[in-house]
């Protein structure tokens, strides 16, 4: 009697959009900046667009798929490999130095990670989709953070007085910080290190600010 073939399972609609995400991560870039660098909409690829208003699975098209491949300089073996990568634990965020961070061309101007230059490395899940890490370089934020420390920064979390935040000022300069107190006019901000001042920042001289929501402590 004839051996009969393994089926094979069919792909799933998660799976398919846990790939594309990965896709936009190995880029630097979120859903959206990955759509809006392939030329699409957007809102291609959110998580809002992936059903349909009546609860019907809506699955990305092959030209939206093709455009994504190029805009992220990937081939479809590299997707078919993002296909079958849900098996790790947590997520991939992008990556950067904390140096590398103040440079121009790593962040958009709401604060989310853009461009090229990332790398990624797999933390445990967050919530944003915009999430990103900065590994840490340097002492001056001891005790708090030591060099080769991981942070992941969460630009869609809400931010409450005793916060750690990263904050970008208009002049480029990124710190990590302790929100003491934040009005319509100021942000007064805590060191980490007691050896280095605490600062007091005009409005508009902040860029933008982010909660820091983990640590690879």
């Amino acid at each position: 009697m004839a051996k009969q073939p393994k089926a094979t399972r069919p792909l799933t609609h998660a799976q398919v959009w846990a790939a594309l995400d990965r896709l936009a991560e190995r880029a630097g870039l979120s859903p959206s900046g990955l759509a809006k660098q392939s030329g699409l909409d957007p809102t291609t690829f959110n998580k809002s667009k992936r059903v349909t208003g009546d609860g019907r699975e809506r699955w990305p098209s092959t030209e939206s798929l093709s455009k994504a491949l190029a805009a992220s300089n990937a081939s479809m073996e590299t997707f078919v490999q993002l296909l079958g990568d849900g098996a790790r634990g947590g997520q991939s965020v992008p990556l950067i130095g904390f140096a590398q961070a103040g440079a121009g061309g790593y962040f958009d101007d709401s604060g989310f990670p853009a461009g090229k230059g990332w790398d990624e490395v797999a933390l445990p899940a967050t919530s944003d989709e915009h999430a990103y890490a900065l590994e840490i370089e340097g002492d001056s934020m001891k005790p708090a953070y030591r060099e080769g420390d991981i942070i992941v920064v969460s630009p869609a979390t809400a931010i409450r007085r005793g916060d750690r935040v990263v904050v970008r000022t208009t002049g480029g300069e990124v710190m990590v910080k302790e929100l003491r107190r934040r009005t319509a006019k100021m942000l007064e901000l805590a060191s980490l290190n007691p050896e280095h001042p605490d600062r007091m920042l005009d409005a508009e001289e902040v860029a933008w600010i982010a909660r820091v929501v983990w640590a690879s402590q």
